[in-house]
């Protein structure tokens, strides 16, 4: 998996082992991301993202690579918050 814009586009992500998460797919995170830019003026630029049952964090990644100034990304699954630490 990578990261589909912004300053860390190209960089690569690692997916939380195993079948207990589902990592959210380059088209869906576009999509999301479109919406954000279209109905926020300045776009991510400044603002404070939540990935909330991050996984392995695409999405919160995703946000800072387009602008954000912080992202909490959240998860009660151990391997997910290890993959998030090493991602």
């Amino acid at each position: 998996m990578r990261i589909i814009a912004g300053e860390l586009r190209g960089r690569h992500i690692d997916a939380v082992p195993g079948d207990e998460t589902r990592p959210t797919t380059d088209r869906v995170r576009e999509a999301i991301a479109s919406s954000v830019i279209s109905n926020l003026e300045s776009g991510f630029e400044g603002t404070r993202a939540l990935d909330a049952f991050a996984g392995c964090g695409a999405l919160g990644f995703e946000a800072i690579s387009r602008g954000s100034a912080f992202c909490l990304m959240v998860d009660d699954l151990q391997r997910a918050v290890s993959t998030i630490k090493a991602n």
